[in-house]
């Protein structure tokens, strides 16, 4: 099973001191988190994709690309490529490329995103977004695995003998993780094609993401790609730890009650209740983490949200410090243990690699 973190690449004041770092200071820090991922042994560093303030993620792969260059065994990933307002070659190219400096040390999560205003920026239309996210995928995957392409579709300019490049490194395209956190359509699709489901159970309750793993564990199988339970899950979550829960609340609270995604909804309590949130000592967070198996069912990767909501590098870097040494040995040890027989690792290049024979 693996471990990380995923990043929104947020610009946001911290409330107990007024400060906003600026853009320079805050693409800065997302790579000093991804270097102390690695030092602390997280498996996973995975960047989202904006395009709009207070969000500066513009680039994924840029920035992939720079921390491949400074680390040697992280993998590294995106928490959202959005398949619907990209060029599905472009992604097939950058990708690709990323993926031979990394060494194969690349996956990618692809969804739509979150913020309504990209589409007609890229000169698409919101209404169409899982009609874009199903097309543009299906050309992609062809992308990847067809040296020369023919292709004709409802959202771009028709492909005759194209030819992505680099093509992938030894033969085999980077790992996709479907993300979502509402569709339906999006578990089928990662099932049709024997991908991972990521999804990112942040915000909402429970039931709502067993009932959408549920559907894409029963369609992985029915598309004939192995039983339900070889299905390949992703979940995300939350996690603000101090050695004791009283200090960890008291600290967690100002940024929580400020944030622009928590800020006048839910309190901080019932976040916590409802959702995978655990603000609390390092304990807590391995026994609140370890009940996600109890809904979902044994799963391949577990991504944590951690610098968000203004948190300065420091706490940040002290968080993934104690995530490191704390919550993930005994993580790793707890669910090897729990899981059942038969159930698959995450996949990795090599392990790709060993499957195509």
């Amino acid at each position: 099973m693996q471990f990380g973190i995923f990043t929104v690449g947020d610009v946001t004041t911290d409330p107990t001191d007024g400060r906003t770092p600026s853009e320079h200071e805050r693409i800065k820090s997302m790579v000093a988190i991804a270097l102390k991922a690695e030092e602390v042994g997280l498996d996973v560093f995975a960047t989202g994709e904006h395009h709009n303030p207070p969000f500066v993620p513009s680039s994924p792969t840029t920035m992939l690309g720079h921390i491949a260059a400074r680390t040697e065994r992280l993998v590294l990933s995106t928490s959202t490529t959005l398949i619907t307002t990209n060029d599905p070659v472009k992604i097939a190219e950058d990708f690709a490329m990323l993926q031979h400096l990394a060494d194969g040390r690349v996956d990618l999560m692809l969804g739509r995103g979150n913020t309504a205003p990209v589409y007609p920026w890229f000169g698409q239309d919101i209404r169409q977004g899982i009609p874009l996210a199903v097309e543009n995928y299906a050309l992609l995957h062809a992308l990847w695995r067809e040296d020369v392409v023919d292709w004709a579709g409802r959202f771009r300019t028709p492909l005759q003998g194209f030819t992505s490049t680099p093509r992938p490194l030894d033969g085999v395209p980077p790992f996709v993780w479907h993300g979502s956190i509402r569709s339906p359509e999006i578990a089928e699709q990662a099932a049709y094609y024997g991908d991972g489901f990521f999804a990112n159970n942040i915000f909402w309750p429970k039931e709502h993401f067993m009932k959408l793993i549920g559907l894409y564990r029963e369609r992985f199988a029915h598309h004939g790609h192995g039983t339900p339970e070889q299905a390949l899950v992703g979940l995300g979550g939350q996690v603000f730890m101090r050695r004791n829960s009283q200090d960890a609340v008291r600290e967690f609270r100002p940024y929580f009650d400020n944030a622009p995604v928590y800020g006048g909804g839910p309190t901080l309590e019932e976040f916590t209740e409802q959702t995978p949130l655990t603000v609390g000592s390092p304990q807590e967070v391995v026994d609140k983490t370890l009940t996600f198996r109890e809904s979902f069912g044994d799963y391949q990767r577990q991504l944590f949200l951690m610098d968000h909501a203004g948190l300065p590098l420091k706490t940040v870097l002290e968080q993934l410090d104690m995530l490191g040494e704390e919550v993930v040995p005994v993580l790793r040890k707890e669910f090897d243990a729990l899981r059942a027989p038969g159930v698959p690792d995450a996949p990795t290049h090599a392990s790709l690699l060993a499957q195509r024979g």
